[in-house]
């Protein structure tokens, strides 16, 4: 599956459009969730334990047929976070320094995700802080789970 509500037009540039996940079968739930403002992880029916990032095995009891998408509650606590200040791609150039952020989940503080703040100085982050949530699009049709504080 192709993130196929991006429609980049022919005159834009790499400045213009961060870049676009490549979807797959594996990964194509996550992004159809962050679409409905979902945040969705697998976990294991077997056994019961969150997998992040999306595998077709459980690495806690090696199912390969019990791991389905479940909505979590998208609070957690900054596990990281670090600004950033050199652009690693031109859509970025204009918006360092920036923030980088690894949220451990409520559900489970061993899955953790990777994104970006919103609504907060960069010096004013910390870790331990509480954080939830939130879906922004970022370009036309590109939708990504940010967090703001809780």
């Amino acid at each position: 599956m192709a993130m196929s509500n991006i429609v980049i037009p022919e005159s834009a540039t790499a400045a213009d459009y961060p870049p676009i996940p490549e979807v797959d079968n594996l990964t194509s739930f996550f992004w159809e969730g962050v679409a409905k403002h979902q945040l969705l992880i697998l976990r294991c029916g077997a056994c019961g334990t969150y997998v992040h990032y999306p595998r077709p095995v459980c690495p806690k009891c090696l199912s390969m047929d019990h791991l389905a998408p479940q909505q979590v509650s998208g609070r957690g606590t900054i596990y990281s976070h670090t600004t950033t200040v050199q652009p690693f791609h031109p859509y970025f150039v204009d918006k360092v320094p920036y923030n980088l952020i690894i949220v451990a989940l409520d559900e489970d503080s061993d899955i953790r995700i990777t994104s970006n703040m919103v609504d907060i100085a960069n010096d004013d982050i910390r870790i331990g802080m509480a954080v939830q949530v939130t879906f922004q699009e970022v370009a036309p049709g590109l939708t990504l789970p940010l967090f703001k504080l809780a």
